[in-house]
């Protein structure tokens, strides 16, 4: 029983540090990433649909996305989405394909960047910290109802207390490594 608990509360440790990872993509660092474009839906045919099911994303530099359409006619489309999105990115279009160029980032929005990855990070951690909390919980309330030992419950939370302390450290080596893709000019 106490297994299901502890695969329960590292399940969901996990969760936390893969949306990181997923936020993280989407963080804009002055350098192409197709990742960027991932929350850009583009209303193709009533039906929200993103760009990368739309057309072929490649990064021939590194600070230019270029998008090719495999139907023409979504350019206009493609375009549009992009402008609304709050990326603050200005797509050009010749007909055939869309090119975004990525501008330099200011030092001053690198650090604004920065203090918002942290937070991103920070969120996580409480999460993480929350799983182990909720895991805890659930072993003591094992225990009062007499299905496992005093004994298996310290160990068990040493366990959940290693893994908690496992997925911590990885948020903060994804923060770390983030934060230096910010900051390198």
């Amino acid at each position: 029983m106490n297994e299901d608990v502890l695969r329960e509360t590292e399940e969901a440790m996990k969760k936390a540090v893969s949306f990181l990872t997923k936020e993280l993509a989407k963080v804009r660092t002055g350098r192409a990433n197709a990742a960027i474009l991932d929350s850009v839906k583009v209303d193709y045919y009533g039906t929200p649909t993103p760009i990368n099911q739309l057309a072929t994303i490649s990064i021939p530099e590194s600070r230019l996305i270029v998008i090719q359409p495999w139907d023409t006619n979504v350019i206009g489309l493609i375009e549009k989405a992009i402008m609304k999105s709050d990326l603050g990115l200005t797509p050009n279009s010749d007909g055939k394909v869309i090119r975004i160029p990525i501008p330099e980032l200011t030092e001053e929005r690198r650090r604004e960047l920065v203090k918002t990855v942290k937070k991103m990070g920070e969120q996580e951690k409480i999460t993480i910290r929350n799983a182990r909390r909720n895991g805890n919980e659930k072993l003591k309330k094992l225990e009062k109802e007499g299905h496992v030992s005093q004994d298996e419950i310290k160990k068990s939370i040493e366990k959940i207390q290693k893994i908690t302390d496992s997925y911590i450290e990885k948020v903060d080596e994804l923060l770390k490594l983030k934060e230096e893709e910010i900051l390198t000019i």
